[in-house]
C-alpha cells in the first residue's frame, strides 16, 4: 500500500480541515481517504463537502450524509439543526450546477472500501454507517470479548479503519483499546494480528483533545496525528447559526 493519510468526521468544520490538509501535504502522501461525515454539527457542510471531495482519493459515506439524503425526502420535518444543513445542502430551482453536482455525490458515495489487506467504513464492518465501536465497548467486567466485538471481528481479515466514534485508538481483537499516547502514536502492524483503527474526528474530536485527529499508514505502522486549528473561529461562525446549537461550539474547545 501506498503511503495514505485517513481522515474521518469533518462535521463542517472548514478551519479544522484546511488546517489537516496543510498538515497532510507537508507529510508528502501518495493519497487521502475520507471515511464519511463530511458534514452536520458545523457551520460549513457545503464548502467542506465540496473541498474533500475535490481533495480526497477515496471517499465514503457516513451515518449524516446518509441521514441528511433520508431526512430531505421524508414527509415530516427534521430536527431544526439538521433542516438548516439541508437546506444548506439541498438544491432548489435556482441552484447553481456545482450545488446540483455536489447533492448527486452524496447519493453516490459508497459505503466500504478495500485495499490489500484493508477494510475502510465508516462506522463498523456490521453497520457500515452507522455501528459505533466505542471504548466502553472494551470494557468488560470479567476481562471477556463482547458478542459485538467477536462478531465485529468475524469480518475483519486483517485491519479494519474506522471513524464515526469521534475517538482515537486502536482496538485489538482481545478486546483493548491503546489509546495514541500508549504506543507514542506509531501502531506496528502485525502479521497474524486483527485490529480496528480507530482515525478519530478532524471536526468534532471527543476524546478530551481539541485538535484535529488523522493518521497516516505506510508499510507496517500506522501513524497518529493531531493538529492545531482556530476553534474559537469555528465557534463564532455557529454561534452566529441560531438553528445551531451552541454546546456543538463550546465542546470545540474541549474535544468532548
Amino acid at each position: 500500500m501506498d503511503k495514505i493519510a485517513v481522515i474521518s468526521d469533518i462535521h463542517g468544520n472548514l478551519e479544522a480541515v484546511e488546517a489537516v490538509f496543510a498538515d497532510i501535504r507537508a507529510r508528502e502522501v501518495d493519497a487521502v481517504y475520507c471515511l464519511g461525515d463530511m458534514i452536520g454539527f458545523g457551520p460549513n457542510p457545503l464548502e467542506c463537502l465540496e473541498y474533500t471531495l475535490e481533495h480526497c482519493d477515496i471517499v465514503l459515506g457516513g451515518d449524516f450524509e446518509k441521514n441528511t439524503l433520508r431526512m430531505a425526502s421524508s414527509r415530516y420535518p427534521p430536527p431544526i439543526g439538521n433542516a438548516w444543513t439541508i437546506f444548506q445542502l439541498k438544491p432548489g430551482w435556482f441552484s447553481s450546477s456545482k450545488k446540483r453536482d455536489l447533492w448527486g455525490q452524496i447519493k453516490t458515495l459508497p459505503t466500504t472500501y478495500t485495499e490489500d489487506n484493508f477494510f475502510f467504513v465508516h462506522g463498523s464492518p456490521r453497520d457500515p454507517a452507522y455501528e459505533y465501536i466505542l471504548p466502553k465497548d472494551t470494557e468488560d467486567l470479567f476481562g471477556e470479548v463482547s458478542l459485538k466485538l467477536q462478531e465485529i471481528f468475524d469480518l475483519v481479515d486483517h485491519i479494519c479503519v474506522v471513524g464515526h466514534n469521534h475517538n482515537s485508538g486502536i482496538v485489538t481483537d482481545k478486546a483493548k483499546w491503546y489509546k495514541p499516547n500508549d504506543f507514542q502514536g506509531v501502531w506496528c502492524l502485525q502479521e497474524n494480528q486483527k485490529i480496528i483503527c480507530s482515525v478519530g474526528s478532524v471536526g468534532q474530536p471527543r476524546d478530551k483533545d481539541h485538535r484535529a485527529s488523522y493518521v497516516i499508514i505506510k508499510d507496517d505502522k500506522i501513524h497518529y496525528h493531531r493538529v492545531e486549528y482556530d476553534f474559537r473561529k469555528t465557534q463564532e461562525k455557529i454561534r452566529a447559526i441560531p438553528e445551531l446549537d451552541n454546546i456543538l461550539a463550546n465542546r470545540l474547545e474541549y474535544g468532548c
